[in-house]
């Protein structure tokens, strides 16, 4: 199982490659199909995960990869279908909105302790300075601003939560599903950066999805301890 597990990682940041590839040659249904099978490749590792162990925990979780894969692919369909790249955005969104959601109640499961409040007031703080920052240097329209106070917030509180995990709770699994949600964070922070500064600039693309990639792929392969 190992060797497959490795394979799928390996394969899978070879067509995530290909894919920023064919993004940056603006050969966007091409881009969208093989961002869609690179996202596959984690949402494989959380199924072995899943069929592994059959608990909810890693059952939550790997509806949440499969929400990840779908925000994927409605991220970069919005270069497909132009004129309503706005809408497809925004449901692109609420896609990976779902996912983190339920990584949290995942999270949630494992911490039945009342640190927990704790985690989420830190993440909730962090999350409200970066939105404040973020609507004050940047032009963001109102639809946007709205799903990025929920998006922001869950991403944070999550990654803040699994901070919290990590430490009461060290371990293999713990300490990379840290990394892969921190890792995640910082991907989002600079979409939005990149996106909404006006000045969009592909090598903060390439670290976006990179970040990301590896935030998927570290989320999904901590299940497997």
């Amino acid at each position: 199982m190992f060797k497959l597990i490795i394979c799928l990682i390996l394969f899978g940041i070879f067509l995530q490659s290909c894919f920023i590839k064919f993004e940056h040659d603006e050969k966007y249904v091409l881009a969208v199909i093989f961002k869609g099978l690179a996202s596959l490749m984690f949402v494989a590792i959380g199924y072995i995960a899943f069929t592994r162990t059959n608990n909810i925990l890693a059952q939550k979780m790997f509806y949440g990869l499969i929400f990840g894969m779908l925000g994927d692919i409605c991220l970069n369909l919005c270069f497909v279908f132009k004129k309503i790249s706005q809408i497809v955005f925004l449901v692109g969104i609420l896609f990976f909105f779902i996912g983190h959601i339920l990584y949290l109640l995942s999270l949630l499961i494992i911490a039945r302790q009342p640190w927990v409040i704790y985690c989420v007031i830190i993440g909730l703080i962090i999350s409200i300075s970066l939105l404040i920052y973020i609507f004050k240097t940047m032009e963001v329209k109102l639809a946007f601003k709205i799903f990025d106070i929920f998006y922001l917030s869950a991403v944070i509180v999550m990654t803040s939560i699994a901070a919290g995990i990590m430490i009461a709770y060290p371990s293999k699994a713990s300490i990379m599903y840290f990394i892969g949600a921190l890792l995640f964070t910082l991907a989002d922070i600079v979409l939005i950066f990149n996106t909404f500064s006006g000045k969009t600039k592909f090598s903060l693309r390439i670290t976006n999805l990179s970040l990301y990639y590896i935030g998927q792929i570290l989320i999904a392969c901590s299940l497997l301890f």
